[in-house]
């Protein structure tokens, strides 16, 4: 494999699997189907793999596929960054971005390293706010992209960038997870974390009292790790301190959680794609700060968290 793979190829093998067609690959990078057709053909013939599976009229990215998109946009990625490097009219502006501050902790930095680099003349205007309002900001034209921990909110349907395991998770130094009424630490009342949190404890059965409510990660961080109260957070913030309560502590499985990036309707600029390229290249091999999050069994508590009471009625204080 001593021949550079062609960047052509890559750049319409990412707008087969962005648009789910080769045919609407074709209407975006302007060539016919049946030359998008004859580039994938030598791209798997050239890295000895199939990329789609066809099942009569849907195509399905194969796992050497998968693997394939990642390299492919961080080449792309790359490619765009050196030219805009050496673009003496480069994107200049102001653009307006908003995320909430479970994510500007985690995923800001990188993101705006890779935007700055390749765009150093853009000016980024930067709010940290809860998804719902983030949404309502897109719809009314008062930011430009926002990335959003609840997909559900908001008149624009937005890309899906990230998925990841959402966890309850406690202090790894303390055992309020045991306590027979559960101490939760949450945000606030339209927060999806919490709702899926709450809907999960009711599900089984456990008895819970909201002790802590914040739009802040920081403060519910804070919470967790000083042994107040059992929280509900993605596995990217996962920190030193922290474990995660899985079903051998008693605890539900919930739904992953998913990331998503909103556009408005009247920012669909070059330096918006830029932007938003960069945020999905940012976002696509993001490992947790702390590492695999698993819990950790402690046999000689785990008697004691089962055969805590279980009645229906939760107990909320919120």
């Amino acid at each position: 494999m001593a021949t550079p793979l062609d960047l052509d190829q890559l750049q319409t093998f990412v707008a087969i699997v962005d648009s789910g067609s080769f045919t609407r690959a074709a209407e975006d990078v302007f060539k016919t189907q049946s030359a998008v057709s004859m580039q994938i053909r030598r791209l798997e013939e050239r890295l000895g793999v199939s990329l789609f599976e066809r099942t009569g009229r849907t195509i399905q990215v194969t796992e050497a596929g998968s693997r394939l998109l990642i390299y492919a946009r961080r080449i792309i990625s790359l490619s765009r960054e050196t030219l805009s490097a050496f673009d003496s009219e480069a994107i200049q502006g102001q653009l307006r971005i908003g995320l909430p501050d479970d994510y500007a902790e985690r995923f800001l930095p990188e993101i705006l390293a890779r935007f700055s680099r390749s765009n150093p003349l853009v000016e980024l205007q930067i709010a940290c706010e809860p998804s719902a309002n983030l949404a309502d900001h897109i719809d009314k034209g008062r930011l430009d992209v926002a990335l959003v921990a609840d997909c559900t909110v908001g008149q624009i349907q937005p890309e899906i960038v990230r998925r990841e395991p959402l966890h309850f998770m406690t202090s790894a130094a303390h055992d309020v997870h045991q306590e027979a009424v559960l101490p939760l630490a949450l945000g606030r009342s339209n927060c999806a974390w919490r709702s899926e949190g709450m809907k999960a404890l009711d599900a089984a059965g456990l008895r819970y009292k909201v002790l802590f409510s914040s739009w802040s990660a920081q403060i519910i961080a804070s919470a967790i790790l000083a042994g107040l109260a059992v929280g509900v957070l993605p596995e990217c913030a996962l920190r030193p301190g922290m474990r995660v309560l899985g079903e051998h502590d008693g605890f539900p499985q919930l739904k992953d959680n998913e990331i998503g990036v909103l556009r408005a309707r009247n920012s669909d600029g070059p330096v918006v794609s830029a932007l938003v390229d960069h945020i999905r290249d940012s976002l696509a091999n993001l490992q947790p700060a702390e590492g695999p999050a698993r819990p950790q069994v402690k046999t000689e508590l785990r008697g004691a968290r089962l055969s805590r009471p279980k009645p229906g009625a939760a107990v909320a204080t919120a």
